[in-house]
């Protein structure tokens, strides 16, 4: 099995944290052979479970994407070298990853006081609290800007977390390679990074 069991995580609210921290994902489609890809950020509505994101009625991904079609999401957390130099036994370099997949059935939504409402929800979760912008129902851009988006939600079957954090090494190297981890990631991440690494 690939990855190995112990960087596969079935920690749903960890993955969520992933999701949350790191929102920008990769939409992964394909048809007739063809894969398709498109970056784009997701919320993780906590009241129906589902992914909500928007596509740029221009993208030709848009194509592939119909109700009940099976789509996969990949979001990245941080991600680092590891040096042999950081454990104190003998090790070969490697790459340290927190990575989600979420796999799900597509629905497109059309309403378009249902496609406002998720479009004020996306802005008001990435504003975040010190951010002083809100997004308004009746602003007269939202009419014009509906007509240039798709809105749809994933409803997930499938959640797969991929952690790769030297979990096989000893606890004094799992330690350092989390530090490494840190050190190497944006400062704000730290705690989050603490957060995956608790069992």
């Amino acid at each position: 099995m690939y990855p190995p069991p112990h960087h596969q995580s079935h920690d749903i609210e960890k993955m969520i944290s992933v999701i949350k921290h790191f929102p920008l994902g990769m939409l992964v489609t394909a048809e007739r052979g063809k894969p398709f890809i498109t970056h784009i950020p997701f919320i993780y509505n906590e009241t129906s479970k589902k992914l909500i994101a928007h596509i740029d009625r221009n993208n030709p991904q848009l194509e592939t994407l119909k109700d009940g079609a099976e789509v996969t999401v990949v979001f990245k957390g941080p991600d680092t070298y590891i040096s042999p130099n950081i454990y104190t036994t003998p090790q070969l370099p490697t790459w340290n990853y927190i990575i989600v997949h979420i796999t799900g059935k597509l629905k497109l939504l059309t309403d378009a006081e249902t496609v406002k409402q998720t479009m004020i929800a996306m802005t008001e979760f990435l504003e975040g609290s010190k951010q002083k912008f809100t997004l308004l129902k009746d602003d007269p851009r939202m009419e014009r800007l509906i007509n240039y988006i798709q809105a749809f939600e994933i409803e997930i079957t499938h959640w797969e977390g991929k952690f790769k954090l030297s979990q096989d090494k000893i606890s004094q190297d799992f330690k350092n390679a989390k530090k490494e981890l840190i050190d190497k990631s944006r400062k704000d991440d730290s705690g989050f990074i603490e957060e995956i690494y608790k069992k």
